[in-house]
């Protein structure tokens, strides 16, 4: 539905080093840089970020994984950038039966989440 979300955050290369480490489990990367904003993307859309104005109050966004270990993956290496824990990765059947996520706040306070609906 997406192709991108964007926001601008506190401090970019901050931000920036946090979301490429922990999207990397779930094949996204820097894609494109200019002077005052950065691109991560992949497979599942694209995510700006910048400091071309006030910061983004705290919101809420998921990207989807492809399994489990993606999904650990993606925790395991959100907290070791920097990111706090908002939620370990697990089921969450008040969503779903094959809800699996994880949530980590960012640098900026908003919560990222990597869902799976696979059973694996």
């Amino acid at each position: 539905m997406f192709d991108h979300i964007g926001f601008n955050v506190d401090d970019l290369g901050k931000s920036k080093a946090f979301y490429a480490a922990a999207l990397a489990p779930l094949g996204m990367q820097v894609l494109r840089e200019g002077e005052g904003w950065a691109v991560i993307g992949g497979p599942y859309g694209r995510l700006w970020i910048g400091q071309l104005g006030l910061a983004a109050s705290p919101i809420h966004f998921a990207f989807r994984a492809d399994d489990r270990a993606a999904v650990d993956a993606f925790h395991k290496a959100a907290v070791a950038a920097g990111g706090r824990d908002n939620g370990a990765p697990g089921l969450r059947p008040k969503y779903g039966p094959e809800y699996y996520a994880a949530f980590v706040y960012d640098p900026d306070g908003h919560n990222v989440e990597a869902v799976t609906f696979s059973a694996a």
